[in-house]
């Protein structure tokens, strides 16, 4: 996409943002100088090669640019802030390397490390950078606080596969390891694949383009891998001393993750909210796509953390953002980010409760003033507006009750349907502009998708829709939002070439899974028409006690359980995930094996996922 295709801010644009600067609360600089506290060194522009760096985002000086919310822009030069900072004596924080943030506490022998980023290179790049300026120590322990990606991916680059062989600790909360091949490989390539629309990966990083994801300023691109967990926190009030530092636990399952914990460090009254806390309102549900929050739960569970730490803590720290220093301080905090949650969690019901549907209550909540008057309760990330309709789904599921949606048509037939009974293309793009020309977008966008589902070939509907995506794009305070309407923007201006063969996200979280998850993991890839009424037994033989494990398919669902039967394989993991990927071929792997022909009739019916399927087009 060229330059020139981007259109600046209109002037609905500029009134609408105009507008909202005037409805942000007052700033005293006080979120600067928390984000700016305890510096200690950082590298140039937090410059990463091939990975991650900060360079791009120099334009982010001074007042707002006219194409971004001022809010955003305001929590984008925030998330500018790199280099490694004191949290407190023996708590160090390495922030602005990648989208979340990695915290090392100093234990009697070395460092523990608490979520190692997204991505190897930035994670190693934060190890060097503590180890330059307070020590080379070594990495006695790794804390995973919950089982999203940016909290564990990095995990190569402060440990080698070595040293986990050799059984260096890994805590993370019960359950970890299933929630983080639920998101991440079952559902894996579309929620990838969403994920580069939430984030803006493709987006130029200017004022027209991505300036900041809110939670952070964006996601790493290096090497990412998932190595389970050896130990596992399953009750609040455990207690275990890792490398002569003693923690305490609190789990707190269904709140920002399905597995995740808060824990405090008595030695250093500094308490880890993880990210059940941080600074704007976070997502009950994520656009990318993943199970609704409990965000009842969520709100409990941050009253709990007050009870349990709040008066003996004199620091909060978190898995993104800043810390917050004192116990009143600390206290207020933790109130508002617990009603901010609950407000939205009753309210939505007592709506639903009134007869309205999800839309109906996400146009009308609205925070009240005690929750709006703080930027740390602001949307730059998640929104009241799909929170809302997140509560909604979690107690009544995506039915409204009304008939007339039990069973709509599918984009596509509805589209075509849409567009005819509106009069023809021409008339759909008269009423797009007619409503444009209004400085109503919404509307503009709704009605013109029909036209570009039912036919995706008309560059004048494509064109305009760009030009409203953009604009509502530039109008949204929250990151994630801004980032799918401009990229929704960006890939109808310069469709994705298609492909005559699927081009597969990287497989490297599939590496370290045990065989019992990978295997879970080819039960969605079977395709259901291809197999049929096909019946196969199979057996896998993984060596150095990774199993074996007998496999069937009938009524076209892949069953798979520990095991052995005939005809049989033996193979590595390795080399089943190269098979499946098509990165081996199969005489190679099997040939005179037994079970040479089951293996070939099973890969025969496993799709291979595109990772570039088609969002804002058919």
């Amino acid at each position: 996409m060229t330059d020139t295709e981007r259109k600046d801010a209109s002037a609905a644009t500029r009134a609408a943002l105009e507008a909202a600067r005037a409805s942000l609360p007052p700033d005293d600089g006080e979120d600067f100088r928390l984000a700016d506290r305890g510096f200690i060194a950082t590298i140039p522009d937090a410059d990463i090669p091939g990975a991650w760096s900060l360079k791009p985002y120099a334009f982010l000086q001074g007042e707002a640019a006219p194409s971004v919310h001022p809010g955003l822009w305001r929590q984008a030069q925030l998330n500018s802030r790199h280099g490694l900072y004191e949290v407190t004596p023996g708590v160090y924080q390495v922030r602005g390397f990648d989208i979340s943030t990695v915290t090392f506490i100093e234990g009697e022998r070395g460092y523990i490390v608490i979520d190692p980023l997204t991505s190897a290179q930035p994670a190693r790049t934060a190890l060097e950078l503590i180890r330059a300026h307070k020590g080379d120590r070594p990495v006695t322990a790794v804390i995973y606080t919950h089982s999203h990606v940016d909290h564990y991916g990095g995990i190569l680059g402060v440990v080698s596969p070595e040293e986990i062989a050799a059984g260096l600790p890994i805590i993370a909360p019960e359950g970890f390891l299933k929630e983080a091949v639920s998101e991440n490989v079952l559902a894996g390539n579309a929620m990838s694949r969403r994920a580069t629309y939430m984030y803006g990966a493709l987006l130029p990083k200017d004022p027209r383009g991505h300036v900041d994801s809110g939670l952070g300023k964006g996601v790493s691109g290096g090497k990412v891998a998932l190595v389970p967990p050896t130990v596992s926190i399953s009750r609040t009030g455990e207690r275990l001393v890792v490398d002569g530092v003693e923690i305490v636990f609190q789990v707190t399952p269904d709140a920002e993750a399905p597995a995740e914990m808060n824990f405090f460090f008595p030695k250093f009254r500094a308490l880890c909210m993880a990210e059940n806390c941080t600074c704007h309102l976070h997502n009950i549900y994520t656009p990318r796509g993943a199970q609704v929050r409990d965000s009842k739960s969520w709100s409990r569970y941050i009253d709990e953390a007050r009870d349990l730490f709040g008066t003996d803590s004199d620091v909060m720290f978190a898995s993104h953002h800043w810390p917050r220093w004192g116990g009143p301080q600390i206290d207020v905090f933790l109130r508002k980010q617990r009603d901010l949650y609950k407000f939205i969690h009753d309210q939505t019901l007592r709506l639903a409760n009134h007869g309205l549907n999800a839309p109906e209550i996400a146009e009308v909540l609205r925070l009240p003033p005690t929750l709006a008057s703080e930027w740390y309760t602001r949307g730059f990330y998640g929104t009241v507006s799909h929170n809302a309709k997140a509560v909604y789904q979690r107690y009544l599921g995506w039915f409204d009750g009304n008939p007339a949606n039990l069973n709509p048509h599918p984009p596509v037939e509805a589209g075509r349907r849409y567009v005819q009974a509106m009069g023809g293309p021409g008339a759909v793009l008269a009423e797009a502009r007619r409503a444009q020309a209004e400085g109503d977008y919404r509307w503009a966008a709704q009605v013109l998708n029909h036209l570009v589902f039912a036919d995706p070939a008309n560059a004048e509907a494509r064109n305009l829709q760009a030009d409203l995506l953009e604009q509502m794009g530039y109008q949204s305070e929250s990151g994630p939002w801004r980032d799918f309407y401009l990229t929704g923007a960006q890939e109808l201006r310069t469709p994705i070439p298609a492909s005559e063969t699927p081009r597969q996200a990287a497989g490297s979280q599939l590496r370290n899974l045990p065989a019992e998850s990978l295997l879970d993991s080819l039960s969605v890839r079977l395709n259901g028409e291809a197999a049929g009424d096909m019946e196969l037994d199979l057996t896998l033989v993984f060596p150095d006690g990774e199993g074996t494990f007998t496999l069937r398919i009938e009524n076209a669902v892949l069953h798979h359980r520990e095991g052995k039967g005939a005809p049989h394989v033996a193979l590595s993991r390795d080399q089943l995930i190269d098979l499946v990927m098509g990165a081996a071929d199969l005489r190679d792997v099997a040939s005179g094996q037994p079970g040479e022909a089951a293996l070939g009739r099973l890969l025969s019916v496993l799709d291979r996922f595109d990772l570039w399927f088609g969002i804002v087009t058919p």
